[in-house]
């Protein structure tokens, strides 16, 4: 009877250290992950930040810029960087609607 209670018991020790090697990784996958949303959430946050930057001063650019330099300076963009609202009245709208859904 020792020698297969004896081999239960090192079944049970490996076991246990199995589980607690499975929950070590556990841990750090989830530590490491944790770390990742935060650092996400920061670049996040700095992104939205840049963003409503660059749209009050496009704002403020269109507001200051002439007729004229909007048009020249719309003529020099691709036709998918336009959004409809910013086209001018002689462009299609079909066919810069067709470039951008691609994605």
């Amino acid at each position: 009877l020792l020698p297969s209670s004896a081999s239960g018991a090192s079944v049970v020790a490996i076991d246990n250290k199995i589980e607690q090697a499975m929950d070590l990784v556990k841990n750090h996958l989830m530590y490491a992950v944790r770390e990742e949303v935060e650092v996400l959430k920061e670049q996040i946050k700095e992104l939205l930040e840049k963003n409503s930057q660059l749209e009050r001063e496009n704002s403020l650019l269109k507001t200051l810029a002439s007729p004229e330099q909007l048009e020249k300076f719309q003529s020099r963009l691709p036709a998918e960087v336009l959004c409809p609202e910013e086209q001018s009245p002689g462009m299609a709208a079909p066919a810069q609607h067709s470039g951008g859904s691609a994605v």
